[in-house]
């Protein structure tokens, strides 16, 4: 599927230092169990130069999509020489999926007994297939550290950026979004993207609520103030909420204060307790707590690694 390969040498392809734009972060290299011709969802080929040889090589390795016979998404075997080849590389290599990639990293036995997502209409028959797996149909990515899976197509993007995030910080991350025109992080969940029933016309939707809570994140938000904000109850906020963002107005905020509180690390020299008051979590504790839950490192660690120098707390 030409989208989901050409994603990723776009956003790896581009990544700069941004004190030396002409020095590439990454080498993004193409393999093929058989190089040469490969065929593709599209009316044309690709030529690939490189056999698997080449993983020997890589820091990382993506799988993208496919839909083409005998793979693991419709039920066949995996080549022996892929499988193989997937599961001796050398330590330290992180692995990531984009789509029903997930479905190879899944068969090569990748997968088991780890968090991972593929696109929300492949969810079922994934379950069926890889019982071992914890499928999470509801998000764009999931990180599990040294493997990594994305939902659809698109997804693909927010999982490299989410990757050259990881790697280089947010600027280069958002350097990169920039680019390429696509926002640098997505609101939610695959939730907001499966088919729902169409709404009446003149049925609010929360945009205004959720632009107003980016510019108040440093205040306690209850979900009242935000339904009253669009005129509604909570509980129909809450539920419109759900619909349209694919998670909950407090996840979304734990997430958006999290967001606020990188870039503050990244950028200035603040205490951690100070941040956290800024981004509206209140405390330093609340601060490191939420942060590790989703980023999976305290604050101080994180700026001791983008910014260069460890902060107090």
């Amino acid at each position: 599927m030409p989208l989901e390969l050409g994603l990723v040498h776009q956003l790896f392809g581009t990544a700069r230092t941004l004190d030396d734009p002409g020095r590439r972060l990454y080498d993004v290299v193409t393999c093929a169990a058989e190089p040469g011709v490969v065929s593709t969802g599209a009316d044309f080929p690709i030529r690939v130069a490189h056999g698997l040889e080449a993983l020997h090589d890589a820091g990382t390795v993506v799988v993208p999509a496919t839909h083409a016979p005998r793979q693991p998404e419709t039920g066949g075997p995996l080549a022996p020489e892929l499988a193989s080849a997937l599961r001796s590389l050398r330590q330290g290599v992180r692995v990531a999926s984009v789509c029903t990639g997930a479905f190879v990293l899944a068969a090569a036995g990748l997968l088991d007994g780890r968090r991972a997502t593929t696109h929300w209409q492949s969810a079922e028959h994934f379950r069926a297939l890889f019982p071992h797996v914890e499928l999470d149909a509801d998000v764009l990515y999931t990180d599990e550290g040294d493997v990594l899976t994305s939902a659809g197509e698109a997804a693909g993007i927010d999982l490299c950026l989410h990757l050259i995030r990881r790697d280089h910080g947010a600027a280069v991350a958002a350097d990169v979004a920039r680019r390429t025109v696509v926002p640098p992080h997505r609101e939610g969940g695959q939730a907001q993207y499966i088919p729902q029933p169409i709404p009446r016309p003149g049925v609010a939707s929360t945009g205004r609520a959720r632009q107003w809570a980016l510019e108040h994140l440093d205040r306690p938000l209850s979900l009242h103030e935000l339904a009253s904000r669009e005129s509604m109850s909570v509980r129909t906020f809450t539920r419109r909420f759900r619909e349209e963002v694919g998670c909950s107005p407090a996840q979304w905020l734990t997430r958006q204060r999290v967001e606020r509180a990188r870039g503050l690390l990244e950028e200035t020299d603040r205490p951690v307790d100070v941040i956290a008051g800024d981004v509206g979590f209140g405390t330093g504790a609340s601060l490191r707590q939420h942060f590790r839950a989703v980023l999976g490192v305290s604050p101080s660690v994180y700026r001791a690694t983008f910014r260069g120098g460890m902060a107090p707390g």
